[in-house]
């Protein structure tokens, strides 16, 4: 007992404040009040025993009476008659103490079996209590125990929810640098291409308004002229060098002399001599004028160009410094859809969480234990093989069969959520179709009074008489609204018929802008096919931006519809 009560102890933590120190107490009180009630029945065993001042000792000596002298001096018949009184004195004292030894056993007999009984009954109550007790800590433990599973239950969830939050700000961060990246990218190539030819075109389309005096045949000439140029510009084509440095350094130097040379020959151009026949002197020199402005500007542009170029030079260096940026950007302007689809099965999957929680139900002992048969095996025809045989077997068994059997178990599982679901909705509408069927089945037993009637009958008459001015109103509202919108359509297909002008005018000037720039640049291949990409892709950005208005305006109709469908019917409020 002692052995079982010492291995108990150790097996309680003593922490301050725990179960298991409370547990502990409650054993020492017991074990101390046991050990106080041997202590008090043995004392007050001792107490009734004393006689004259001292404890009675429960070991009794044995008290041998001395046989007399001449029992061993003399004979038997040479006893005299006191002798043998005296002996048969000695005979009766033995005789009287055999008998009260006997005595004397059977009352110690009597007191051991009952100190027995009383120590078992005080064990059997010391182990009663303290099975109870060894029963309290199970219990205690295993509320603890659930308790800490809910915990952590708990805590996993609220770290899967933090999890999917922080990966959709992301995903949502990605998104918005990505499309921020991709229309400012649109925005600079949009500018950079109507800054190179912007005062071209304003120069051609202010030509035929300068020469509006000026016959059309005439004006025909002037504008061919116009658009000729002298031998000196193909001196750029012919500065070509490997070397993008030296190509950089004269740049500098040469485009002074290039344009002196070009205003020399426009000059030249300008003479007298090359005037066309039947043109007045004034025309021609206002027209020389026109011709030097326009040559001027494209030496600017040209000279613009340079600089550009340049710094196309400084910027593409920057831009290899940065290539592991701009190919993250890449790969998430390639990765939007896949964003897109993320979030949403991040969005389904936390919907999931939300509505598969996880319950904690505690089974009692023997519902998840497998009853032990008593089904003898017999081995006598089987074959001995090696331990890890059987081991890898059975792993590849729960790797490929279990995971199956738990995907399997848990379809079934939402398969069967699903069909309960299915089946409460069925019930619940069943229920209100009950409710609807008791509502109308009261409406029409009731009986109402003349009063009542009447009563009911100017209310329904203020009620339409109400209704009637709020649906005049509504209606007057419509019909402003529908002829504002009219006027924001008209507005709109104006716009967009003068946007269309302007494409169908911009087209010829993007294709002289695209030969001018394959004469110029030996790359230009690349960017005009670049640029046709970003022009189909502005295209294809208008149509859907087209298609998503007329969308939402047909979304809005429907909502009107809907509104008006919903509205309160009048003929509903007849009295039958």
């Amino acid at each position: 007992m002692l052995h079982v009560i010492a291995r108990d102890i150790n097996k309680v933590i003593l922490k301050p404040g725990s179960c298991n120190f409370l547990l502990f107490g409650e054993f020492c009180f017991v074990f101390v009040f046991c050990w106080g009630f041997f202590f008090l029945f043995f004392s007050k065993k001792c107490q009734r025993n004393k006689h004259e001042g001292h404890i009675v000792s429960f070991e009794i000596t044995p008290q041998e009476i001395p046989p007399p002298e001449f029992v061993l001096t003399k004979p038997d018949s040479h006893w005299s008659e006191e002798e043998k009184k005296l002996y048969k004195e000695y005979e009766k004292k033995t005789k009287d103490l055999s008998e009260e030894k006997q005595k004397y056993k059977k009352l110690l007999e009597t007191e051991i079996k009952k100190l027995q009984a009383s120590t078992k009954d005080g064990t059997m109550r010391f182990d009663e209590t303290l099975r109870k007790l060894f029963e309290k800590k199970l219990k205690y433990e295993m509320a603890i125990n659930q308790e800490e599973l809910k915990i952590t239950y708990l805590v996993y969830s609220v770290a899967i929810e933090e999890e999917m939050r922080n990966r959709e700000m992301d995903l949502k961060l990605k998104h918005e640098k990505a499309l921020a990246y991709k229309v400012r990218k649109l925005l600079l190539s949009n500018a950079k291409g109507i800054y190179d030819y912007q005062l071209q075109i304003i120069l051609d389309k202010e030509f035929r308004k300068e020469f509006f005096d000026v016959p059309t045949h005439i004006v025909d000439h002037l504008y061919k002229l116009f658009k000729r140029r002298p031998r000196v510009q193909k001196l750029r084509t012919q500065m070509k060098n490997n070397n993008t440095f030296q190509e950089q350094y004269l740049c500098g130097s040469l485009a002074p002399d290039a344009v002196g040379k070009m205003l020399k020959a426009i000059e030249e151009l300008d003479a007298p001599e090359n005037m066309p026949e039947g043109l007045n002197s004034g025309v021609w020199e206002r027209f020389c004028l026109v011709r030097r402005a326009k040559v001027e500007s494209e030496q600017k542009v040209k000279l613009k160009a340079l600089t550009l170029a340049e710094m196309q030079m400084l910027l593409q260096k920057k831009r290899d410094e940065y290539k592991d940026i701009a190919r993250v950007f890449y790969c998430i302007l390639l990765k939007e859809k896949y964003f897109l689809l993320l979030s949403f099965s991040m969005h389904k999957e936390r919907n999931c969480l939300q509505t598969d929680n996880m319950v904690q139900v505690l089974l009692k002992q023997g519902q998840v234990e497998v009853s032990a048969t008593g089904m003898t095996a017999d081995y006598s025809d089987s074959t001995l093989i090696h331990r890890s045989v059987v081991e890898d077997f059975n792993k590849a068994i729960r790797q490929m069969l279990g995971e199956q059997k738990i995907a399997i178990m848990v379809e079934g599982k939402d398969f069967r959520k699903g069909i309960i679901q299915l089946e409460w909705e069925h019930k619940m509408m069943k229920m209100q179709i009950e409710d609807l069927n008791n509502k109308a089945r009261d409406i029409q037993m009731i009986h109402l009074s003349e009063e009542q009637q009447d009563l009911i009958n100017i209310y329904i008459y203020i009620y339409i008489y109400i209704y009637t001015h709020v649906l005049l109103c509504y209606f007057q509202t419509h019909r402003q609204n529908v002829q504002h919108r009219r006027k924001k359509i008209k507005e709109l297909n104006k716009k967009a018929a003068m946007k269309a002008e302007k494409c169908t005018v911009s087209i010829p000037l993007l294709i002289a802008m695209l030969v001018w720039c394959l004469a110029s640049e030996e790359n230009q291949e690349a960017k005009s096919e670049e640029r046709y990409q970003e022009i189909v892709q502005r295209k294809k950005l208008e149509d859907l931006a087209r298609t998503q208005a007329e969308e939402l305006a047909f979304l809005w109709a429907e909502l009107e519809r809907l509104r008006m469908k919903n509205f309160p019917s009048i003929d509903q409020l007849k009295h039958n």
